[in-house]
């Protein structure tokens, strides 16, 4: 099986750039995106053979996600199901029977971590979330989660400390969330490489120099890692000023 997740920034706009052509080559099983910026009725996708899955944010212009999945669903969650978490389109689950596939939009800590205090709120909760969902079966996250977790994963680590994205409080709920059972498959195969990104900032000639981060994650519970074949990040895809990011798994037992 093939997953597919990447940040548009706009879909809208992503479909003027040649998203229906990154769609149509890349063939996944699943197609993941956040950071839509639509509302209802403001896209048609021809996405013959998919079922789409929506999760508008209230706010218009802004956040969520959405799912194109060749197969249907058991059943669709959207949102944690906590009122306060879930007016800004962040997330949608959808149940098969040998796994749950959940794609997510982590809120931005912000300039000077001004939202830091929403974001722990909605880490504590996406991860009980999580482990509910794992105790009754495999679990695959993917998404943009907004945190660099190692050094490795950032081009300009040292200054970027402390910062939103590479605050010492984002990257501990990583660590905490994957110590509850859960795998960062790329790390899992590739645990050493370096200069490999899926974000890069619009300014300072960020993507030509490479001067990146990556915050675009696939997860998986940690007894779907004998199931690991491959954990791609496409960076010679443009479109977003994030790239997209893969996970092929063998058939799930």
């Amino acid at each position: 099986m093939k997953f597919i997740s990447w940040n548009v920034n706009g879909l809208r706009a992503a479909v003027k750039k040649g998203f229906l052509d990154v769609f149509n080559q890349l063939d996944a099983d699943f197609f993941c995106l956040q950071e839509t910026k639509l509302q209802e009725g403001q896209i048609d996708l021809p996405l013959e053979g998919y079922t789409q899955y929506w999760n508008y944010a209230e706010k218009k212009g802004y956040s969520g996600t959405a799912i194109f999945a060749k197969q249907p669903a058991l059943s669709v969650q959207y949102g944690l199901g906590i009122e306060e978490l879930d007016h800004e389109g962040r997330l949608i689950t959808l149940e098969y029977p040998e796994f749950y596939l959940v794609t997510c939009y982590t809120p931005n800590a912000q300039s000077e971590l001004k939202r830091i205090d929403f974001r722990l709120q909605w880490e504590a909760a996406f991860r009980e979330y999580l482990h509910q969902l794992d105790e009754k079966k495999p679990v695959i996250i993917c998404g943009d989660l907004n945190v660099a977790h190692q050094n490795i994963d950032l081009k300009n680590w040292r200054p970027n400390r402390g910062k939103a994205g590479f605050s010492d409080e984002e990257r501990n709920a990583f660590t905490e969330l994957l110590n509850t059972g859960f795998t960062d498959t790329f790390r899992y195969l590739y645990p050493e490489t370096t200069g490999v990104y899926s974000w890069w900032s619009y300014r300072f000639h960020a993507r030509e120099n490479n001067a990146g981060w990556r915050i675009d994650y696939f997860l998986v519970s940690n007894r779907l890692q004998k199931d690991i074949q491959e954990a791609c990040i496409y960076t010679d895809i443009l479109g977003s000023d994030h790239c997209p990011v893969g996970l092929t798994l063998d058939h799930i037992d």
